[in-house]
């Protein structure tokens, strides 16, 4: 039984003023905010022993020992590299051969010891899960227990080099705080973008894949969610996208209600896109040289490129110690060409992103196309080192460019340097996406199978905003969508930058919400007056609340108005809904386990696996099913890694 009533779209009412719609279910209180939160990092220190001195005959005869006996491996690479190299100005991670190690009286673990360019400051993962080690000139690294030797190179005359940074780990994310529990007397209305960036998913694959559970901040639930595809009606009143919604039992908490809020995008087939004009901006500095990194990208691009029509035109900008364009404005059938430069591309020197940004817009508006698909695709893997690196002068310049009607689109790549914030922000303010590629197979989806909704846009700048009735709901709590948050005036503001939809695109926000006469998570106020459900209006039992949508059209400067009333209904069973709901529900539930759940009580990670079998479907890429192995793995690793108590963190905004 299908579990959601989707009631024809009613026609847009006259602008309201900029402050928001008048409430339909009473006068809303004053508005309140939150205090902001603050990003927090963690830095692990590694103990340093003393130096040792060797002469230099004995030191390379010491290396090249070691070199052919030990092994490293980098989380999610697809296969092994070469020797560590050293590039001038880059500092990031390489990799080297894969050999077994052996056991013997020097290393009783039979794990692997620090490689002869230890003094290089290379980052080495750890067999054991959620470490990682810093081989570094006069540092020692304890693995398994056991201090592995430290060993320092030093030339005749020479002084030994600085020991590098401790802090090792460089991934980078924003630091978030789980939506809190909003009581509707106080807060009845709920407003945010909408986000339909991946990148979180795969991101939590390749750590899972690793042998690690992922760290609380790099989980995106609602990123997680709207990863997999779902089978939700299309529009058929010619609007770019329809709207469902529906309200089941939920999964972590059967005393309270999960509400879906669902939108789904007009597909569009390859042939049915207008002429593209696309530039791939790609790092080509020292650090991208690892497998998964820019041989990856390569694989990946030549992907795209076998799928280019006549009309389409690709070029390509690099970027390191300085930026280059090898390949401007070439038909999409010029496919030799194409790969010839795409094999061309070495991994060297720095990364100048900021340069790259500038010079990918002048190649993309000197072949801009009216009325066309202008795009630019930046491949990274991790931070900007030369020229502009303030994440907020660049977030605020793509912002500036983006008016040009030229789209950016983030594309994360390889482990160690990732800084996700600044991808994920970058898309948000280039009005494009952030997808993470750990795989040839993820290259295939983000840009093969889902082409037309990573290329083309449908509908801009889409905002929700969801009006509660007193009369039912006590409380709500919106999953995920924490940097997505907006002000209620910021709803029908049309120059406030919201979240794009793709052709095809599914974008799914759950709700739970303890309904009225059930145990809620705030007790009422002693002296304060609470709302009396009996003065919420004439509609009073006959809705739980009330969804408006706001979207522009391609080209479009005002925004269209979508409303649809969510009917009082009982909670239907999860047994009983489609399988679309209840795999959500299992994949939002597991993203909050992960981030320490908070508010999911005993539900564990199996609860969350044994939900989402049950809601594979059909499943025709077999995402689903990966996903219930992940889940399994997940369940593994907090075995024998137990995930700490969730502690209070900073409460966020939502209006």
């Amino acid at each position: 039984m299908v579990a959601f009533s989707s009631p024809p779209a009613r026609p847009s009412p006259a602008r309201p003023s900029p402050a928001g719609p008048a409430s339909r279910f009473g006068p809303p209180p004053a508005p309140r905010l939150g205090p902001r939160f603050a990003v927090k990092s963690r830095t692990r220190q590694t103990a340093r022993p003393g130096q040792l001195a060797l002469s230099t005959g004995l030191a390379l005869a010491l290396a090249l020992t070691l070199a052919g006996c030990t092994r490293s491996t980098l989380p999610g690479a697809l296969e092994a590299g070469q020797l560590p190299s050293s590039e001038a100005g880059s500092s990031k991670i390489e990799t080297s051969p894969a050999t077994s190690p052996a056991t013997s009286p020097a290393n009783p673990t039979g794990l692997e010891a620090p490689a002869a360019d230890a003094h290089l400051g290379l980052v080495r993962a750890s067999p054991i899960v959620g470490r990682t080690e810093r081989m570094a000139t006069g540092q020692a690294s304890t693995v398994g227990g056991a201090p592995a030797p430290a060993m320092g190179i030093a030339s005749p005359g020479m002084p030994m080099p600085p020991p590098p940074r401790a802090d090792i780990d460089r991934e980078r994310y924003q630091a978030l705080a789980d939506n809190p529990v909003r009581r509707v007397a106080d807060a009845p209305v709920s407003t945010f973008s909408i986000d339909v960036d991946t990148g979180s998913w795969s991101n939590v694959r390749r750590m899972l894949n690793a042998g690690q559970l992922p760290r609380r901040d790099a989980v995106r639930v609602e990123e997680l969610v709207n990863y997999f595809p779902y089978d939700y009606p299309r529009p058929t009143d010619g609007r770019p996208f329809a709207v469902h919604t529906g309200l089941a039992v939920a999964p972590w908490q059967p005393e309270r209600v999960l509400m879906r809020v669902a939108i789904k995008g007009e597909d569009r087939s390859i042939d049915r896109l207008p002429p593209a004009n696309l530039v791939f901006l790609i790092d080509v500095s020292g650090s991208m040289a690892s497998a998964n990194k820019l041989p990856l990208l390569q694989s990946s691009l030549k992907l795209l490129a076998a799928r280019l029509r006549p009309q389409d035109k690709l070029s390509i900008v690099t970027y390191s110690s300085g930026t280059h364009s090898p390949l401007v404005a070439v038909a999409g059938n010029e496919k030799g060409r194409i790969v010839s430069v795409i094999d061309s591309l070495k991994a060297a020197g720095s990364t100048a992103g900021a340069s790259g940004i500038e010079l990918a817009y002048q190649v993309a508006s000197q072949a801009f196309i009216p009325n066309g698909i202008n795009r630019i695709l930046l491949a990274t893997d991790g931070d900007f080192n030369v020229g502009i690196t303030d994440f907020g002068q660049l977030k605020q310049r793509v912002e500036t460019l983006r008016a040009s009607g030229i789209s950016l689109s983030t594309l994360g790549f390889g482990t160690g340097n990732i800084n996700e914030q600044l991808m994920e922000q970058l898309a948000d303010a280039g009005d494009g996406a952030y997808s993470y590629i750990d795989t040839l197979m993820e290259g295939q989806k983000v840009l093969v199978t889902e082409m037309s909704s990573t290329l083309a846009t449908i509908a801009r700048d889409v905002k929700i905003q969801v009006e509660f009735n007193p009369a039912v709901v006590a409380e709500y709590r919106l999953v995920g969508y924490e940097n997505r948050l907006l002000a209620r005036e910021d709803f029908n503001n049309d120059k406030v930058d919201a979240g794009d939809v793709g052709a095809g695109h599914s974008v799914t926000a759950l709700y739970e919400l303890t309904l009225v006469g059930r145990p809620g998570s705030i007790d009422p106020l002693r002296y304060g007056r609470e709302t009396d459900p009996a003065q919420a209006g004439a509609v009073a039992r006959n809705e739980v609340a009330f969804v408006r949508v706001r979207y522009k059209n391609p080209g479009e400067a005002d925004s269209q108005l979508l409303e649809v009333p969510i009917a009082n209904r009982p909670a239907t069973d999860l047994a009983r809904v489609d399988a679309d709901f209840r795999f959500a529900a299992a994949i939002a539930g597991f993203g909050q386990v992960l981030r320490g759940g908070r508010y999911t009580g005993n539900w564990s990670i199996s609860d969350a696996r044994q939900l989402a079998a049950s809601g594979t479907g059909s499943d025709a890429f077999g995402y689903r099913g990966e996903a219930v192995r992940l889940m399994d793995l997940a369940a593994s690793l907090a075995a024998a890694t137990p995930v700490p108590p969730p502690q209070p963190g900073p409460v966020t905004r939502q209006q």
